[in-house]
């Protein structure tokens, strides 16, 4: 009779083993990371896999070296800096099994400086769900039939800057830095820590078998406030973590609740709702309208807020009709300015009735508040009267300030 595995403590080996050569920037990295492993060898239990992103500004911030103990420690490793998405789709649909992909340099594909490789985006994209795939030509001249080529397998990623939004959008983001003077990691030789990689990898590889059943059928609880894509992205490793048992599922899910976080704090792609939550929580403040000049004139004055460079400039009239243009009022219409009656004239603004729909759909709660209560502090204006006096008590006192006085009657 085999002695049953400790998940626990074979998973604290593999956070070890990273911690030796690798230096991550927080704890809930070290977690993902260490799941991300584990999650590998079980792939044929999920419906999604996520991919992981190891991704930072400038180039020795430890991004390659991560992705080498990655290799180590999954199935059927394959690393390339570059490869077609035709030989990808092949490779996946191979009968040696699935393999685990590790793209180096990821920024050479998808960079501001490469071109747009839609192909490579559409594999690693659809290949995040079981049932993703290519439909292809295959054979030769005239003699040739439609095949539908897999694409679901794991891949983890490494390059510098960013990537496309829906790449990103399907990965757990692990944002690398340079090793500060202060923090050491052993000097990683192949020859001898490939040997002690491998072990870990086939010992990974027996537990996974033995927890293959209980994992196809689980549906691991997400923490509060984790739902839509990131619930499908942490879903497999909350069910690895779970496995494993022992501290692995409560550090799993503040794992997951940071990462995504942090993620979200970082989404370029989220200008639209860091320009909404700014407008609810920090611009109108419980205004009911407000002109476009009064509104820019708040939104230049926040601190740590990006609207004095976007493109290298200032946030101006049309820039915040286009970012405000991709969300709609409760009409279902785009929101756009409109004419609002002032003592000084008619100039164009916007009323926060508009706004009212996407500030409950896509801003995050309130500070320290539920969902609930934030939607209800939402301003809902009927009848062209001022919510001025019954929105929630106002916040961020210095823009309300400068907004009073553009509105002042």
């Amino acid at each position: 009779m085999s002695t049953a595995i400790d998940g626990a403590a074979l998973l604290d080996e593999v956070e070890a083993f990273h911690r030796r050569f690798n230096v991550f920037p927080t704890e809930a990295a070290y977690v993902a990371v260490a799941l991300w492993d584990a999650h590998a060898h079980l792939i044929d239990c999920y419906e999604t896999t996520p991919r992981i992103a190891f991704l930072s500004p400038e180039p020795g911030s430890g991004k390659s070296r991560a992705l080498e103990i990655v290799e180590l420690l999954t199935p059927r490793p394959v690393t390339t800096v570059s490869a077609s998405a035709n030989a990808l789709y092949r490779l996946v649909d191979s009968a040696e099994g699935l393999p685990t992909v590790l793209f180096d340099e990821v920024d050479t594909i998808f960079g501001p400086k490469a071109g747009a490789d839609e192909a490579l985006r559409g594999f690693l994209n659809a290949g995040y769900r079981r049932i993703g795939g290519a439909l292809r030509c295959v054979g030769e001249g005239s003699n040739q039939n439609a095949q539908v080529f897999n694409s679901y397998c794991a891949v983890a990623m490494a390059g510098l800057g960013s990537l496309p939004d829906t790449v990103l959008t399907r990965s757990v983001i692990i944002r690398m830095r340079k090793r500060a003077p202060n923090e050491k990691v052993e000097s990683y030789r192949q020859r001898i820590h490939d040997q002690q990689g491998h072990a870990l990898r086939d010992r990974l590889a027996k537990w996974a078998d033995t927890v293959r059943e209980q994992v196809s059928g689980a549906w691991p609880a997400m923490p509060d406030g984790i739902t839509d894509r990131p619930a499908d992205v942490w879903e497999p490793l909350l069910a690895a973590a779970d496995a494993a048992g022992g501290h692995w599922p409560t550090r799993a899910r503040a794992a997951c609740v940071e990462l995504v976080h942090a993620a979200h704090d970082n989404d370029e792609a989220s200008m639209g709702v860091r320009l909404l939550t700014d407008l609810r929580d920090k611009v109108f403040c419980g205004a009911d309208r407000m002109p476009t000049a009064a509104i820019l004139e708040c939104l230049l004055r926040l601190d740590d807020a990006p609207w004095g460079d976007l493109d290298d400039k200032p946030i101006n009239s049309r820039t915040l009709a286009r970012l405000l243009g991709q969300y709609v009022t409760p009409a279902n219409k785009p929101i756009k300015p409109r004419g609002i009656r002032t003592p000084s004239g008619f100039p164009k603004g916007y009323y926060a009735e508009d706004l009212a729909d996407a500030w409950t759909r896509y801003c995050p709660p309130y500070p320290g508040e539920s969902a609930t209560s934030a939607t209800s502090a939402t301003p809902q204006v009927s009848g062209g009267e001022s919510v001025a006096d019954t929105a929630t008590p106002i916040r961020h006192a210095p823009a309300a300030t400068a907004t009073q006085a553009v509105l002042t009657t």
